[in-house]
């Protein structure tokens, strides 16, 4: 019993109820996502978000029911399962609404943002993401070797812009982390530009060099997710 409910959780197998599940779950999170886009309390907008909440709560047992077939570690398994980042992410996106009983709760407003990552529960429920997963965890190295190049710029380009332009332009650092930050991505908003000739240098650098960096993860990523669509067929 345990083994075909740990099949339906995880999708193990390709069956009607394991596929009715998966769906099931999809909809009770874009349904619980729904009262986060309005602040208006209705109760209808409670009910939805004390229904779904509860059917996390299941799903949540259910999960750690069978956590010694998931990871595979003995009667260690259960006490390992809840520190796992996404039973963290389970429990986070649940627990705010059992406080919200507890109306003297005075973390209540806090905690109630802890409902906003029950987006992040499609993760274990979307292939595709499941797919993506993979290809992070197959080129991890590449993909950290990106992303110390980019902090390396960021902070060196940082460290000139701040030390080019005047204070009037840069206060902090925090603000030239966040103008590369900008120009590295090449979104601009323009509440921050250069005003010395040398700065605008640094500009025009930092804007070119930023597209090739920007673009290395996103040529990674592309290539894993097309290698593990090939594997799969």
């Amino acid at each position: 019993m345990r083994r075909e409910l740990y099949n339906i959780l995880e999708h193990e197998d390709e069956t009607f109820l394991s596929k009715a599940y998966n769906v099931l779950m999809l909809l009770t999170i874009l349904i619980s996502l729904i009262p986060l886009m309005t602040k208006a309390s209705l109760p209808v907008l409670t009910i939805m978000d004390h229904s779904t909440a509860i059917i996390f709560g299941i799903d949540y047992f259910l999960r750690l029911f069978t956590a010694d077939l998931k990871l595979k570690r003995g009667k260690w398994s259960f006490l390992i399962y809840p520190f796992t980042i996404l039973a963290i992410v389970d429990l986070v996106s649940i627990l705010p609404n059992f406080l919200m009983f507890n109306s003297s709760f005075k973390l209540l407003k806090i905690i109630r943002m802890g409902r906003m990552l029950r987006v992040f529960r499609v993760i274990r429920h979307s292939r595709n993401i499941e797919i993506i997963r993979n290809v992070i965890r197959e080129q991890k190295e590449a993909l950290l070797v990106v992303a110390g190049l980019a902090l390396s710029y960021t902070i060196i380009t940082a460290l000139l812009i701040y030390n080019v332009e005047p204070d009037s332009t840069f206060g902090t650092f925090f603000e030239a982390v966040y103008w590369v930050t900008m120009s590295l991505t090449t979104v601009g908003y323009s509440d921050i530009i250069a005003t010395t000739v040398l700065g605008k240098l640094i500009t025009m650098i930092s804007s070119v060099l930023g597209i090739a960096i920007i673009a290395l993860p996103a040529g990674i990523v592309t290539a894993g997710y097309m290698t593990e669509i090939t594997k799969k067929d």
